[in-house]
């Protein structure tokens, strides 16, 4: 699969995504997996990341960024632009463009939402909802220095592509536990991020 085969517009219409006003309230899409990590009667924490699509003149790209090695969870890791869904942001798509804004300076204006994946649960104790989103290919990146390393744009055929999606097994909590991560260039993207990009690529197919 090439990427100048895929271009944001093709790849995203039609894609089924829950509405921006009626967000997804159901399990996560890991429940069974994280479901001996996490009792269910423990609060999740209300988190939204930005999957970002944007455009280029060879094809479709996904936004990403790699953490500082200093912040307080997921140091280091490759992940979406998106935190903690605050009190005053009116719901997750709030919260989703207002986390875009603080760790890579992307303007609202410069985002189209268009609907939300499922949730996924992290065993930090985070329940995301990830909003997938075109990107005005005029963006320009303004890393915060105290979140976010770097920023970097993946093909997005290369991620939608099975043959690279690693499948991997760890033992945690004693249990094994399968997972998978995408090598690109010097990233490796692994937990959280590889599983929303593998519902991403599950919800395309199903279109």
């Amino acid at each position: 699969m090439q990427a100048a085969s895929i271009g944001a517009h093709d790849v995203l219409t039609g894609i089924r995504l829950y509405p921006l006003d009626d967000p997804p309230a159901g399990p996560a899409w890991n429940a069974a997996e994280i479901e001996d990590v996490l009792p269910p009667a423990q609060l999740r924490r209300p988190a939204a990341v930005l999957i970002g699509i944007v455009n280029r003149y060879d094809g479709a790209y996904v936004l990403l960024t790699r953490r500082t090695e200093h912040v307080t969870t997921h140091a280091g890791q490759v992940s979406f632009p998106g935190g903690r869904i605050e009190l005053s942001d009116s719901g997750p798509v709030a919260a989703a463009l207002r986390e875009t804004a603080e760790e890579v300076a992307i303007a609202a204006d410069l985002i189209q939402p268009l609907g939300f994946i499922d949730p996924y649960e992290t065993i930090t104790g985070f329940r995301i909802l990830p909003l997938v989103a075109r990107l005005d290919p005029s963006y320009t990146v303004i890393p915060d220095p105290r979140e976010v390393a770097e920023a970097f744009e993946v093909p997005l055929a290369f991620l939608l592509d099975a043959a690279n999606c690693e499948q991997r097994q760890a033992d945690y909590r004693g249990r094994m536990r399968d997972y998978c991560q995408f090598r690109y260039r010097q990233h490796l993207i692994w937990g959280a991020t590889a599983a929303m990009l593998v519902n991403f690529r599950q919800r395309l197919i199903g279109r």
